[in-house]
């Protein structure tokens, strides 16, 4: 049975008053619930939240499976309001580490992933209303890293763990491949592979892998190149890239990273567990540059090493840049900066009494936010959340 809840603390009787009380208007432009499971070893960690054509939300996560080294998969669409409208809780566990984010393509949202027995990844289709479309398609390919949308096409950065490569390759809806596969070595050594094979592992060290184009035209990854979790510019078919921003081992990176205008960029990047935000970087698609002098906003507030996601929001008369991230006190930061300027405008955060963490969030139809996150009921069961906030309340954020 699953149902959600507003405020995790309240009395069942006073929870139930007062949902029967609340103005349906109100709630479509700002809410929080909590999606509760009454099996006490459910655990979910939410990769992505699109908003669908019936300004419903449509939630892709992960879910732990008993017995295998990997995670599942589990899908779940609410309403305007939160309220649950129809889940995927028994995803064939033959297929397994979903690949966010949910990517809408002609009506419906793509996302990948892999084949336990096999490690190929696969591509998978939805409906609006979160039900599974057709069979998965094979891509041939292996082990599924960062997928993004390059118009109607899909950019995919997985792992040839034969060559020991990082391969980039785009796609079509149907998962025919039109540009790639190109790879790039990792370095040679069962220790440059260990990190990436523990990445799809459960509980292993999760890395913040992406794939994505600029509006130049030029791809870029973020992996791992020459032993070192790297940013890389590269084009299909080449056999160098043209460009590396080298981080420090697996220790250093960028966390965060999203193609603004040119070579201009939003980013964020970890070293040694400090963290830095850069809200409008240049960054050379050419050449080597070392991650570490490219300096950035120092917030000893946010973990160690924490997850950032980035967006762009923005309205008719600002645009800005919205870091989200996870802080010491366990709570989800929203930090707003001017995109011209990148000065910061405004700070939010969510989450009291439990630990909370961000998972994803978007930009809604009416100018808010949906933030997916989660949560530790009672300090100890992995439950998915989900913020709404009113256009009103994020535009007194970006000013």
């Amino acid at each position: 049975m699953k149902f959600s809840i507003r405020i995790v603390f309240l009395l069942p009787l006073l929870l139930s008053a007062c949902l029967e009380k609340a103005d349906p208007g109100l709630e479509e432009k700002s809410f929080f619930r909590i999606y509760d499971n009454a099996d006490f070893n459910a655990s979910f960690t939410p990769l992505d939240v699109q908003q669908s054509n019936d300004n419903g939300y449509l939630i892709l996560a992960t879910k732990r499976l008993q017995g295998s080294n990997f995670t599942g998969v589990y899908i779940l669409k609410v309403d305007k309001s939160g309220h649950i409208v129809n889940e995927v809780d028994d995803f064939d566990t033959q297929f397994v580490n979903p690949v966010g984010p949910l990517l809408p393509i002609n009506g419906a949202f793509h996302f990948v992933c892999m084949d336990a027995n096999t490690q190929e990844a696969q591509l998978i289709r939805l409906t609006a209303d979160g039900e599974v479309d057709g069979a998965p398609t094979p891509i041939g390919l292996t082990y599924p890293l960062a997928t993004s949308l390059d118009g109607n096409n899909i950019l995919l950065l997985s792992y040839d763990n034969e060559d020991k490569e990082m391969v980039m390759t785009r796609l079509n809806s149907s998962g025919a491949i039109s540009a790639g596969p190109t790879g790039f070595s990792i370095g040679v050594g069962d220790e440059t592979e260990e990190p990436i094979i523990n990445h799809f592992l459960q509980g292993g060290r999760k890395y913040p892998f992406a794939i994505g184009r600029t509006n130049g035209g030029s791809v870029f990854y973020n992996g791992f190149y020459n032993y070192t979790f790297s940013m890389v510019f590269a084009s299909f078919g080449a056999e160098d890239p043209s460009g590396i921003i080298y981080g420090q081992q697996d220790d250093g990176g960028f966390s965060a990273i999203m193609a603004l205008s040119g070579s201009t960029f939003a980013a964020a990047r970890f070293n040694f567990g400090d963290n830095y935000l850069l809200p409008n970087i240049t960054l050379a698609n050419n050449g080597i540059t070392i991650g570490s002098d490219l300096g950035g906003l120092s917030l000893r507030e946010l973990s160690p090493n924490t997850t950032v996601k980035l967006i762009k929001w923005s309205d008719t008369q600002q645009s800005n840049i919205v870091f989200a991230s996870n802080t010491q006190s366990k709570q989800i930061a929203l930090l707003f900066y001017n995109e011209s300027e990148a000065s910061l405008t405004g700070s939010r955060y969510l989450g009291f009494s439990n630990p909370f963490e961000i998972g994803s969030l978007a930009q809604t139809s009416d100018g808010g936010l949906i933030v997916c996150g989660l949560t530790y009921v009672a300090g100890r069961f992995p439950r998915i959340c989900l913020f709404k906030l009113a256009k009103d309340e994020v535009a007194e954020l970006s000013r």
